[in-house]
Formats: C-alpha cells, structure tokens, sequence
C-alpha cells in the first residue's frame, strides 16, 4: 500500500494514570511513518493529547485527500461504535468534510485475522524450550459484568487457535469474570503455561495486577532482592519492578512451570496490522 495523498489517524485510548499507555501506540506510527506510505501519520487519544477533538484540526494540507482512521483497539465496542464516531464526527464508513477530505473509518486493530498468528509468535517467543503440544496456552482480557467486548474478542481468539491443534490446552481467562485469571492452576493441566496478555499496551494491569493474580509477583521480588538489584521496598514496587516481570521468566509454582508475556498490543507487527487495515477498506468498498 502506497497512499502518498492521504493521511494516517491512529486512535488510541490512552489513561490519565499510566503514561506508557500510549507508548506502543506512538512507536507504531513512528514505524508506519519512517516507511513513507502515507503523506502524513498522526496519533489521538481519548484519555490523552493530543485528543480526538484536536484531531479535527489535522491533516491541513490540501495535498491530502483521504484520512484513514485506524483504532488501535482489541475490539469492536463503545468506544470505537459510540465515542471515536462522535468526538471525530464520523457519519459512517466514510465522511466527507466541507473542504472536500474523505475521512474512511477503518476496523480495530484486534479484529484483524492475522493477530491470532501473532498470539501464537509471542507465545512461542517467551517460551521457545516449550513443546507447543504439552503445554496450555492462556489468553488474558479484562473482562467486566458491564459487557467488555475484549473478553469475547479474547475467547474468540482462544477458540481460533483451539482449531489448529497446536497446543495441548487453549484457555481464555479473566480479570474480573470467570474464567478467572487467578484460577489458572485449576483450569489448566499441563506442566507448561504460557500466558498472552490480549491488552493494547503494558500498564498496572500486566505489570501489576495479573502478575498478583498468577501468584508471580512475590516471586520477582524474590528474584530482584535475591539478585541485590532492589531493597524489599522497591522491589514491591509495581514502577521498580515494571518491565522486569517479562524478563524473569519461567516463574515456577507448585511444581508448574509458567511463562508470562508482554502485551500483545506491543508486538512491532501491529504496525503492519494497522497498515493493512487501513489497505482492506479500500479493498473491502
């Protein structure tokens, strides 16, 4: 795809209490932009700045035709159905602005049919000793009584890569619903568990929470303090500790072996993805 008239909008949600939110976001329109595809890439987020209000205000060059506007979301949901729709008042697939610009409303990112390969690459990356076929894969979402659209998009992957047979066992858990994330040891039988965060980036939830919720976080502090890299204080801490939990892997628990990833938003090939998403509206039209 080579669209020198047109423009790239990434969406992302981005948080008011986790700066890194955004980061993957922003490394992957720096990826898209260093290839000179499109005539311009941008970023906006809904937690952050820039906003999708001031997105509005972009792409002024006359030289641009097109807008496509790619959400770096996991799925369909209300925030790509209701709110990026409004705030960047869209009136469907395709919005014509009064200067003549052609705004083209793309699919998320997490509903593209190659993320499944890329769960299985990342899984494979972080346990690579691992027969595939001995071993249970878990893909983790948020979940929520309030209807997170993320946990059927996270069962639905599980039920894709379920079909190929390549792993002894394929689970999708929890957060906050069954099944929950902190039953791992009962849901899973194999020695081997490899663990797949299906977020868009790394924040509190996969550096902090489900680490606690695998019973590996008391682990790392372990390892850190052992390793004379922290004092006790630090080591508890989620910022001193960030990162490091994805590097100590696998984490040993009664006499399972678990391996944890990063999440899977922060691949580098979701630069691709998004790129493709952008190229399967046209084809798609």
């Amino acid at each position: 795809m080579e669209k020198t008239d047109a423009a790239l909008l990434i969406v992302g949600h981005g948080s008011t209490v986790n700066p890194a939110s955004s980061t993957p976001t922003l490394r992957h329109a720096a990826t898209i932009r260093s290839r000179g595809i499109f005539a311009d890439v941008a970023c906006c987020f809904w937690k952050e700045e820039p906003s999708l209000r001031d997105a509005l205000f972009f792409f002024r060059d006359p030289a641009i035709h097109e807008v496509y506007v790619v959400p770096n979301f996991i799925s369909e949901g209300y925030f790509t159905r209701t709110v990026i729709p409004r705030e960047l008042e869209l009136n469907g697939p395709e919005t014509t602005r009064p200067n003549g610009q052609i705004w083209k409303y793309c699919e998320p990112v997490g509903s593209h049919e190659s993320m499944t390969e890329h769960l299985l690459a990342r899984a494979r990356e972080i346990a690579p000793g691992v027969r595939e076929e001995e071993a249970a894969l878990l893909i983790v979402a948020h979940g929520t009584s309030l209807n997170d659209n993320s946990a059927v998009a996270a069962k639905e992957q599980a039920e894709r890569i379920r079909g190929l047979g390549r792993y002894g066992e394929v689970l999708n858990g929890y957060m906050e619903e069954p099944p929950l994330v902190s039953d791992w040891a009962n849901l899973t039988k194999s020695e081997n568990v490899v663990v797949v965060p299906f977020f868009i980036s790394d924040g509190l939830h996969s550096y902090e929470d489900i680490p606690a919720l695998l019973g590996i976080a008391n682990q790392l502090s372990a390892r850190l303090r052992s390793a004379g890299r922290h004092t006790a204080r630090q080591a508890n801490s989620s910022r001193a500790a960030r990162g490091e939990i994805f590097r100590h892997n696998p984490y040993a628990i009664d006499n399972r072996s678990l391996s944890y990833a990063p999440s899977i938003g922060t691949d580098p090939g979701v630069a691709d993805i998004i790129i493709e998403q952008a190229a399967n509206f046209d084809a798609e039209s």
